[in-house]
């Protein structure tokens, strides 16, 4: 049994460079060394967390193919190419395969929310245009639409689709998805305040935004659970409770990059619609930026 990785992927943000709408490659480059230096398992580029959604399909391919060429295969890059069009989809896979992103993120098409029909023949086109793994993604708080867990045991006959990023927030959904898939198709917690308790419930990892700021505590909770490390686990993943929950006070990756920022990592600048955190959010966030001075300072 082998899973695309077990611990803590982290859903990377992409750097701009500020008052413009370029991608600021130095930063990234940091960023991604950041990862490699401390304990992250998997680095997730160009999803939700990356602003794929306001990202050309070149400025996607040319972050995917900046990740694969730096990490150099010390890591697994997992490139995030779903989208709500299933031909377009398809076109990125297969360019981010091409890139040599060792897996794909594919979130369930939001907005046409289509029927059972629809849904499950676009998961089937895409794993039939590429041969590398897919990672199934279900957030209905984004896209406004859900898998069912029998819908997802259908889609894990499926040779390389072999996991599921669960975003759904529900653990009796988790749990349903469980009992219907073996121990080969892997469940990656997608909510931080979930990460342990997935992991304790069979599933190998969390795909977190907690980790562009906290890698090793993320991979430490995650490690500690696998290994049974109960108490250690529990008393981690309690002192960071709060920023788990402070970093969606606004919609992600708002605080995320603005903890960043503050680190000196890159330049507080986001693409519209998004905006900066405010001063209330920035108020609450910045309790945590001295604590996490001590070990990540830039």
């Amino acid at each position: 049994m082998t899973h695309i990785y077990t611990g803590s992927g982290v859903a990377i943000i992409t750097p701009f460079v500020a008052n413009t709408r370029d991608i600021d490659w130095q930063a990234f480059e940091r960023l991604l060394d950041f990862h490699l230096e401390h304990r992250t398992d998997a680095i997730i580029v160009t999803g939700t967390t990356g602003e794929s959604a306001t990202m050309t399909d070149e400025e996607q391919m040319d972050v995917i193919e900046f990740a694969v060429k730096h990490v150099n295969g010390r890591k697994p890059v997992i490139a995030g190419t779903g989208i709500n069009d299933t031909m377009h989809s398809i076109k990125l896979s297969q360019q981010a395969e091409a890139a040599g992103a060792d897996a794909l993120l594919i979130v369930t098409p939001y907005y046409n929310k289509a029927n059972d029909e629809g849904l499950m023949t676009h998961f089937t086109m895409i794993a039939e245009s590429v041969q590398i793994p897919i990672i199934l993604y279900d957030v209905p708080g984004r896209t406004g639409i859900s898998l069912r867990p029998e819908q997802i045991a259908e889609l894990a006959k499926f040779e390389n689709i072999v996991a599921l990023k669960d975003a759904v927030g529900d653990l009796e959904y988790t749990q349903a998805v469980m009992d219907l898939v073996d121990d080969n198709f892997a469940i990656y917690s997608g909510n931080d305040d979930l990460n342990l308790e997935i992991v304790k419930m069979g599933g190998q990892g969390a795909i977190s935004v907690t980790a562009n700021v906290m890698p090793n505590e993320v991979h430490d909770v995650i490690q500690f659970a696998i290994e049974g490390r109960e108490k250690e686990a529990q008393t981690l993943n309690d002192q960071m409770n709060a920023i788990n929950h402070d970093l969606f006070i606004e919609v992600n990756p708002i605080p995320v990059k603005y903890i960043a920022s503050k680190l000196g990592w890159a330049d507080l600048t986001y693409r519209l619609p998004l905006a900066p955190p405010s001063k209330e959010t920035q108020e609450i966030l910045n309790q945590y930026i001295e604590v996490l001075a001590k070990d990540y300072q830039a």
